[in-house]
This record gives C-alpha cells, structure tokens and sequence, in this order.
C-alpha cells in the first residue's frame, strides 16, 4: 500500500513541475488530465511530495451524530455503574430520556474508549521435538474410521487401529468394529507382541485425549482410569497424551492415514470385519517394506534390522 502512494505522490509532483514550467493547458494534453484536477492539486502543491498524499474525506461531524447531553450522560452512567452489560446499561439511559439504539450506545462508547482493552494472551511457544534415539522409546497410537464408501454393509462399521515406532516408523495395524477402551486395550496387549517378536520392547505409546484411550476430559470420571491406561500400567509402558486439539504432537500416526487414504481406502471395499482384516494385514505388510525418506530411503524393516 505504502508503494502506490509513493507513486501516486511521485506521478502528481512530476505533473506539478511539468505544470509550472510549461503551463496548465500544456500539461493537461500532455499528462491525459483535466485543468481541474491540476488546479486541486496545484493549489495543495508546497513543493513537497508529502503536500500531495490524498486527504481523508471522512466528515468531522453529522447531523445525527451524538450531543453533548448525550455523551455526558453516558460518560456519567458508565462512571457510576462500570460493571454494567451493555444491554442494562442502555436500558437505564433510556429510562433517563436516551433514545438511540444500542448499536449506536456500543459504536460511540467504542470510540470514546471506554471499554476495557483485552489483554493479549502470551504466544504459544511450542516445545521442540523430543528426537527418539532407538526403537521402541515412543509408539504413537491413533484410530482411524474407515470411509463409510468403503464398507458394503450399510449397519457395519469399521476402525483402524494404527500404532507406529518414532525411531523406526514400523506399523502395527488391526481391525476392530468398535471404537471403545476395550478396543483399545486388546488392540495395546496385541501391538506389545508384535513389536516384541520383531526384538523391540515398548517403553511408551502416545495418544491422544479420546474417551477410548482416558477420560482426562470426562464430567464423571475423570479421576477412574480407563481399561487402557490400567493395562498399560499392569504391562510397564508409560501412557503419554498429547496437547488437547493439537493432532499435529501425533504427527507421524496422522501422516500415515492420509497414507492410507491415498494407497488403501481409495481404492478398497469391504464386505465384513473379516474381509476388512485380512486386506488390512496385507496392506500392512506391503507398507512397511516401502523405503521412507526420513530413513535415507529405506523401508521401515531394512532400518529396523541395523537396531534389533
């Protein structure tokens, strides 16, 4: 913005020297401008650029603007009363003979200042990420809902359960036809096994604040741990929850969905839990011997066997 006023500023001061030197009728023909507009401009012209920025044409008063009675009484009811709503607060001036609108009440109180200004919430500084340094340090643990278009059944309903290693980005994937805490429980005993027949002991799975993995945000039970967390009390792994609506601290587990939205579910479709299950364990398989960037181009299972 600041750019096209010093160019309005710069063509105008050009056309006031043009003018000066050569005369109004000629720098008209010449600049495509009428006597007028070089006369407005003439008559502003100091020979600074500066005399030549447009003016504001807001109108310093209005016919129906607010009287001096007016803004007395409200300055006073408002000293009186600073704890007053809007609403109260118009509601007694009007009962003192004011006849404007509470839009109008809020619009000049706002002008006047008279509002307490908010104060500015700190910005959020996020922490920097916590480089794992060998397998099975942190799992991240998320559930995606399978695309209604996918399932054949129209009652059946279908969940994804994915855990994936942040050192190693090796999956673990099932199927469930729920989404509940004993779901998730059976779903935390079997992922256990199945990194640990791989030679990988889970020390920590993170998830986020579902009712299925904690009731961290239940009205009732929010001191009762869920079957979950008692279960991975009972197997030795720390539970870490993320920051609340902040899916992102679950990064990893995310990007993989969007994964198997592109490669599996675009292009699948399932009959029951069984069917969905099984093309769910091969879709796993195939996944995790795909080479990954972050892993200088290797697949999930060659970087696991230079650790374990």
């Amino acid at each position: 913005m600041s750019k096209s006023i010093t160019q309005d500023m710069a063509y105008r001061q050009s056309l006031m020297k043009y003018a000066e030197k050569y005369g109004v009728g000629r720098a008209s023909r010449k600049y495509n401008k009428s006597r007028s507009y070089i006369y407005f401009w003439k008559k502003r012209w100091d020979g600074t650029p500066e005399s030549l920025v447009c003016q504001s044409r807001r109108p310093h008063s209005h016919p129906n603007q607010h009287t001096e009675a007016e803004l007395k009484l409200i300055h006073d009811m408002r000293r009186r009363n600073p704890q007053l709503g809007m609403v109260e607060l118009w509601h007694r001036l009007r009962l003192r003979g004011y006849t404007r609108r509470p839009e109008s009440l809020f619009r000049v109180m706002r002008k006047l200042g008279m509002f307490p200004s908010k104060e500015k919430k700190p910005d959020y500084k996020p922490k920097p990420y916590e480089q794992m340094t060998y397998p099975g340090q942190r799992v991240q643990v998320d559930v995606k809902v399978v695309p209604r278009r996918c399932i054949a059944a129209p009652e059946l309903r279908l969940y994804q359960y994915t855990a994936i290693d942040e050192f190693t980005r090796l999956r673990f994937l099932a199927a469930y036809s729920e989404q509940s805490t004993y779901s998730s429980t059976d779903f935390l005993k079997r992922l256990v096994k199945w990194y640990a027949h791989r030679g990988i002991r889970v020390e920590c799975v993170q998830t986020d604040n579902g009712f299925e993995f904690t009731n961290r945000f239940s009205n009732s039970r929010r001191d009762l741990p869920t079957l979950f967390e008692t279960t991975a009390a009972q197997l030795g792994i720390r539970h870490k929850l993320i920051r609340p609506y902040t899916p992102r601290h679950n990064g990893k587990v995310e990007r993989s969905h969007r994964e198997d939205q592109k490669r599996f579910y675009s292009c699948h479709s399932f009959f029951s839990l069984d069917d969905f299950a099984n093309q769910l364990a091969v879709h796993n398989r195939r996944s995790n011997y795909l080479p990954m960037r972050p892993l200088n181009w290797l697949s999930p299972f060659e970087f696991t066997v230079q650790y374990v």
